[in-house]
């Protein structure tokens, strides 16, 4: 880091009056707020029911753990920036932001390729599922998402940290990107942008191509069902979920898969926002807790707490008046 020339960036976030910047924290303090909590019921309720030890479930609480540390990357530095109108981040949070940002959504891509061939094998090849997925395979896959996250933005984020930063400290966008950054350099950035444009093509478009890949196969085999309510059903669930991963790597396309980041980046915002705080807001919803399994132990466990609590309510009273 000894070519910086700031000690702290200064981040512009959104083009509005202060007003709509405390309308949008408190918009944007709720949806994380209601992220955190219906990531943290689905780990729980994974935990506690034994129903939801799966594979499909392992994937889907590790989607939960993604999606609380995505989120909770850009979240509270953006709502404290918003809140209390200082926009400053320093020059060390700025690059760990950024560098955690990319690589837990690499992560997510790459774990959501899994559970795609977790659902493909469940559905095309039911009477092989549990000899192609079973618990080491579960754990390779896993391993293999975070390691490539972790390698595939290493290089980058060690290159942009070297860059010479003397044009202005003034980031035009809400947290600490790649694209901004670079544009603020005075160094030669081609590199590091074709290395961006390269990787981001290879994660994305692969995670894309593999993941549709997966679900033509789904829908094949749910048109083959034989019930119109089981097909019904199941082509409902698929829809959903290839909608959301569809739009996820739609806009992460749009951001990140072109050769220079560095235009347009007004326009990046919105977007953005769609990556960092909607889609962890909605995954929890769309993913899990409207599954039928999860509704039903979400239901046995309060069901059991509430008997639970209703019992040592009457013990209680009943020790203290015996009569």
């Amino acid at each position: 880091m000894e070519n910086r020339s700031v000690s702290e960036f200064i981040l512009m976030g959104f083009s509005v009056s202060r007003q709509a910047e405390i309308l949008l924290a408190c918009l944007f303090l709720a949806m994380y707020v209601i992220s955190l909590a219906g990531n943290m019921v689905i780990l729980l309720i994974v935990l506690m029911d034994r129903r939801l030890h799966s594979p499909m479930y392992f994937f889907l609480s590790n989607v939960s753990v993604l999606d609380i540390l995505f989120t909770s990357v850009i979240s509270p530095q953006l709502l404290w920036n918003l809140f209390s109108n200082d926009k400053s981040i320093s020059f060390s949070g700025c690059m760990t932001q950024s560098y955690f940002y990319f690589f837990l959504g690499t992560v997510e891509f790459l774990l959501v390729t899994s559970m795609s061939y977790d659902r493909y094998a469940a559905i095309c090849k039911p009477l092989q599922y549990h000899a192609i997925i079973n618990g080491r395979v579960c754990i390779q896959m896993l391993l293999g998402s975070w390691l490539g996250g972790f390698l595939s933005v290493l290089c980058p984020t060690i290159m942009i940290t070297r860059l010479s930063y003397c044009r202005s400290n003034i980031i035009n966008h809400f947290f600490c990107d790649s694209g901004p950054l670079l544009d603020l350099s005075c160094s030669d950035t081609r590199l590091i942008e074709l290395m961006d444009f390269l990787l981001s093509s290879l994660v994305v478009i692969c995670s894309l191509v593999l993941t549709l890949v997966s679900y033509m196969y789904i829908i094949s085999a749910i048109f083959r069902i034989s019930t119109t309510t089981g097909r019904s059903k199941a082509f409902n669930t698929c829809a959903t979920h290839l909608t959301i991963i569809s739009i996820s790597c739609g806009i992460t396309i749009f951001l990140y898969v072109t050769p220079s980041q560095k235009e347009t980046l007004e326009v990046h915002k919105v977007p953005a926002v769609l990556t960092t705080i909607v889609c962890p807001f909605l995954n929890p919803f769309i993913f899990t807790l409207k599954n039928d399994t999860v509704k039903q132990a979400i239901k046995d466990i309060l069901k059991r707490n509430i008997e639970l609590i209703t019992q040592k309510t009457v013990d209680f009273w009943r020790k203290k008046d015996p009569l």
